[in-house]
């Protein structure tokens, strides 16, 4: 028996964070030798942070990040370990994006990542280059601060396998996992190792892991360093395909994921870190949390590994494999059996997934999304104008669960949540017993009303304040609405009517912006101003947070948006379990309410914000994932929702449509100027970065509005002649 103890490490990717990074591995690597691990492995770039964006462009980013390795591999607490690391590489004066395996005052290998994750919010190809040789290494001439540690000239870099003194390790890098490889006829068949002459897709491939995996199964450990992000929904998809890789082909798979907010505030890394042993998860992190190192181990033993592949029916294809260069390392991972029996430690057992239910993931994400980004901006707090609408009540809730995350890692012993809380409030003695202790400090709500606004939208904004402790304020715009249309009058000698006064479509729209867009005027002023009003120990300016349904320049204007991604479905969905779980009956009364944006007189009527679009929310939802999910152009989309929707007649999908597409085109200019968003579903609104599609168009759609006209005129046509007949 040989076992083995690998640890695997989930740490923020805190981007140009070089000496915080620094510490948090070497914090990593303190804790995975002390759980007796012999190899660590951690986040894809996690030396410079993976987010650096176009930094990854600079030079300074290649120096400070080998600087920061020498560092590292300086310190004793390295000695008698493998440690992968990760960072960019200019190599021959191309750009890798590299892992670096290496010991104390030793670097043994360097391997370039082969896919770049290049769609979606991904932009990997705009800074480095993937290795594009197979089976090949060349000589690396190192850093003169490495050289002067390790006293190497040169270490090879390229596509191989490490060999150590009693097993093989193999690397994939993030992409690799989930993009799919020529495979050979023979690997295609038996799931060997694949050649790379003669390979071609076949549909047997489909039912083979379709990842990186195939190239480095050779190696009986896989290590994958991970910077993936968070979408409801998505770990099981993850989870599924290494557990299914390590099912097929065998062998210990070592998956490493970054946490925490990325540089942009759009991007949430999830952990989940995870050990698997031929299909088996062994151990399994947190998806979520609040503490800055988080290091899981499991201890295997490699003959189960060989056994495994022994057993099944690959050894003459695998036998038949060219060989894969392999780079010799002077280090031995396992404990003999003798030594392991007088060790602590104990062979890891088989563990179950856990996969977060969808409203408590949802929890869970905003809750470390909203701490990060307050820690990390050193903000005085969030200030949220408080409608009294499922938006702003769904957003203020998001708030609520962030200060309950914030007390529960502070119970748990995390001084790091403790001393950030203290910081951010500037009480160095304060030690909250209730998340309504903490939203006392670091949330206020405002409610902003008008003559337009009901009494049942104030008197719900103020309970709900109330009932998860934040500081609320109850105000009044109208003279400062007033005072705006005095000024427009004094310039165009016009004063605007609502339509139900008699003024036009126009008149009534500008009417409602006044309204709208002062309140955002309003909200930095007392942002800026609401710790320093209520003589807070710290005073400094608030971030702050936006809603949903927007006006350009109201509530797209703030600092950051929770709602980000997440559809009014699930919105609504969230407000009725934190309703439930957290005893907020309160929340009720917000999914019973008609959205309306209140900017209408009261003598119009309650208009909702579905009726004044002309589409409910589910048909908004429909449609935004069919266009910027599916890519599906108003033809596709109206052909795809003839059958959706067939208790609907041709003519009103047709027209329903047409209105979206219309609108959709004559308001996609909002989206230059959207706030920051949390992306937690494909269907993300941040089209400066998600969506790359034009912002000018034809708003009439001449030739798609057409065709769909005449498709509609011809089945109603044909409908007719079968009624006939």
């Amino acid at each position: 028996m040989s076992f083995v103890t690998v640890a695997a490490a989930s740490l923020p990717s805190v981007p140009l964070d070089f000496e915080g990074n620094r510490d948090r591995i070497l914090e990593s690597i303190r804790i995975a030798k002390e759980k007796g691990a012999r190899l660590r492995t951690g986040p894809e770039l996690e030396i410079p942070g993976y987010g650096c964006l176009d930094h990854h462009l600079e030079g300074d980013t290649f120096l400070h990040s080998w600087e920061v390795l020498a560092e590292i591999i300086s310190d004793p607490v390295c000695k008698d370990m493998l440690i992968d690391l990760g960072l960019g590489v200019r190599h021959r004066n191309v750009r890798y994006n590299c892992r670096v395996l290496c010991t104390y005052r030793q670097i043994f290998f360097i391997r370039p990542k082969q896919s770049l994750a290049n769609d979606g919010l991904y932009r990997e190809m705009r800074h480095f280059t993937a290795w594009a040789k197979p089976r090949t290494v060349e000589d690396y001439y190192l850093e003169q601060i490495i050289k002067d540690v390790t006293g190497q000239k040169k270490v090879p870099i390229g596509d191989a396998i490490l060999s150590t003194e009693d097993t093989a390790v193999g690397c994939e890098t993030c992409e690799e996992l989930f993009t799919p490889r020529y495979v050979s006829k023979a690997s295609t068949i038996l799931g060997s190792e694949p050649t790379w002459t003669a390979c071609y897709y076949s549909p047997r491939s489909m039912s083979l892991p379709p990842t990186g995996a195939f190239r480095t199964w050779r190696g009986e450990i896989i290590l994958n360093s991970s910077a993936s992000h968070a979408e409801l929904r998505k770990l099981r998809t993850r989870l599924d395909l290494i557990s299914n890789s390590t099912r097929k082909l065998g062998g210990v798979y070592c998956y490493s994921n970054a946490s925490g907010v990325d540089g942009e505030a759009r991007m949430m890394y999830d952990a989940s870190s995870m050990v698997l042993i031929n299909g088996k998860v062994m151990a399994q992190s947190s998806q979520f949390t609040l503490k800055p190192v988080d290091v899981i181990t499991a201890t295997i033993d490699i003959e189960e590994v060989r056994s495994f592949r022994s057993s099944i029916s690959r050894n003459v294809q695998a036998a038949a494999q060219p060989e894969f260069p392999r780079i010799e390392c002077d280090i031995r991972l396992s404990r003999p059996a003798d030594d392991f029996y007088f060790s602590d430690l104990k062979p890891s057992r088989q563990i179950e997934l856990k996969i977060l239910d969808p409203m408590e993931e949802m929890y869970m994400a905003e809750a470390v999304y909203l701490w990060q980004y307050l820690t990390r901006a050193n903000a005085g707090g969030y200030f949220l104008a408080l409608s009294g609408g499922l938006d702003s009540c769904s957003v203020a809730t998001f708030v609520f669960g962030m200060a309950r995350l914030v007390l529960e890692s502070i119970n748990a012993g995390e001084k790091t949540t403790l001393d950030d809380l203290r910081r951010v409030t500037g009480e160095p003695e304060f030690t909250p017993k209730t998340p309504q202790e903490i939203l006392g400090r670091l949330l206020h709500t405002c409610y902003m009303g008008t003559k337009n606004s009901s009494t049942d939208t104030r008197s719900r904004a103020q309970r709900l304040a109330q009932k998860i402790g934040a500081y609320h304020s109850d105000t009044n715009i109208d003279e400062t609405v007033d005072a705006m249309e005095s000024i427009v009058d004094q310039a165009l000698n016009f004063k605007p009517k609502y339509q139900v006064e008699g003024g036009s479509v126009a008149e009534n729209l500008a009417k409602q912006n006044i309204q709208a867009r002062n309140r955002m005027v309003y909200s930095y002023a007392l942002a800026q101003l609401s710790t320093t009003s209520r003589g807070l120990p710290r005073a400094g300016s608030s971030l702050l947070l936006l809603r949903g349904y927007l006006t350009k320049y109201d509530a797209s204007s703030g600092d950051l948006a929770p709602l980000g991604s997440i559809s009014k479905s699930d919105a609504k969905s969230f407000l009725g379990w934190a309703g439930e779980k957290w005893d907020l009956p309160i929340l009720k009364e917000f999914l019973g309410a008609i959205p309306t944006a209140e900017l209408l007189p009261l003598s119009a009527g309650v208009q909702s914000d579905e009726e004044e679009m002309g589409l409910s929310y589910d048909q908004l939802s429909a449609f935004g994932k069919l266009r910027k999910v599916e890519k599906l152009g108003p033809w596709s989309a109206y052909l795809r929702l003839l059958g959706d929707w067939k208790d609907l007649p041709p003519r009103e999908t047709a027209e329903l449509t047409k209105r979206f597409f219309r609108f959709y085109a004559m308001n996609r200019h909002k989206a230059t100027t959207i706030t920051p968003s949390i992306h937690l579903s494909a269907y993300n609104p941040d089209d400066n970065r998600h969506d790359l599609r034009p912002f000018l168009y034809k708003i009439w759609w001449p030739y798609q509005f057409s065709k769909i006209d005449k498709h509609v005129k011809s089945l109603e046509e044909r409908s007719e002649q079968e009624k006939k007949h």
